[in-house]
């Protein structure tokens, strides 16, 4: 990523070239409309600067962006506090409860005004360590447990994960909870034989009654353009991938992607289309992440709130 990179400029020219196309666009409706021809662009002027946005209750940062702060200076006291303070409702929690019980973490996270809505959790290894990961869950009071990286170039160690994760969903699914899978890039890009990727054999070995997809729009632009697929269209290739699946996608990372080293970027800097995403399929969760910030943590979690609060389509 880019280092010393001024991520508050990068978004406020951002938004200035997005604001000039909207005018341009508006100018040239505005003389085609004198000519007959108007009302085909004035409407399509309108659909593309709609009105719609993300409801500021259903914005989250995944911490695995905070890492650094966490673990570090300031620490995660004051990072999580910083985090509301900015305006963040939510996070979804990952590299565990920093000494804490989830008792004591819920209640830390109850007197700063922040919930626990998700968490990132691998697959567990017993049942006993399943029971213990949804109770954990359940004091937390999140709506959500997702499972957040698989790798394997085999078909039947994504059908074994698969098969776990069903029975790990209905356990969730007792408890009140829901149950996700988050993305990669090589689901998209891995040849498993015959023309089957780990995307296609888990969409359809996943219980749709029981598992959600968590999508990282980064990943899904990445992999549609690493395969071939999605080169022409990214953004295209992300809402098929959205659509074709039987599970239902309930959860986002919204993360950019920049135009020149195809990196991770601050939101709002990079290329990634999400107004044409979220206008196609809206979701209950829009979850910050930059896995690389552009400068530091907190300078790339106070980008992507902003950028989400100010974001119209």
């Amino acid at each position: 990523m880019c280092y010393g990179h001024d991520g508050m400029a990068a978004l406020r020219r951002s938004v200035d070239r997005r604001s000039l196309l909207r005018g341009t666009l508006a100018a040239v409706g505005v003389g085609l409309a004198s000519s007959g021809l108007g009302a085909t662009a004035a409407s399509a002027t309108a659909h593309r600067t709609g009105r719609h946005h993300v409801p500021p209750g259903l914005i989250s940062i995944q911490l695995w962006t905070m890492r650094d702060a966490l673990g570090g200076a300031p620490g995660y006291d004051a990072t999580l506090t910083h985090l509301a303070r900015i305006g963040y409702p939510r996070v979804e929690l990952a590299l565990g409860y920093f000494g804490r019980t989830a008792a004591q973490l819920r209640q830390f996270l109850d007197g700063i005004g922040i919930r626990a809505s998700s968490s990132h959790d691998g697959i567990s290894g017993t049942a006993a360590e399943l029971e213990q990961k949804v109770q954990n869950a359940v004091t937390l009071g999140q709506q959500f447990m997702v499972v957040p990286y698989l790798y394997s170039e085999s078909t039947d160690d994504w059908k074994r994960w698969a098969e776990q994760m069903n029975v790990e969903a209905a356990a969730a699914q007792a408890a009140g909870l829901r149950y996700g899978y988050h993305n990669h890039a090589h689901e998209f890009t891995i040849d498993l034989g015959g023309g089957k990727r780990p995307w296609d054999v888990l969409t359809a070995e996943l219980d749709p009654k029981l598992v959600h997809l968590e999508v990282d729009l980064y990943w899904a632009v990445t992999g549609g353009i690493n395969s071939g697929d999605g080169v022409a269209d990214p953004e295209g290739f992300t809402l098929d991938v959205i659509r074709s699946a039987p599970q239902r996608v309930l959860q986002y990372h919204v993360k950019d992607r920049d135009e020149t080293t195809g990196d991770m970027a601050d939101l709002g800097t990079g290329t990634v289309d999400f107004a044409r995403i979220f206008r196609e399929h809206s979701v209950l969760e829009y979850i910050v992440e930059n896995d690389t910030p552009d400068v530091t943590p907190q300078q790339t979690a106070e980008i992507g709130y902003r950028y989400l609060r100010k974001l119209r389509f």
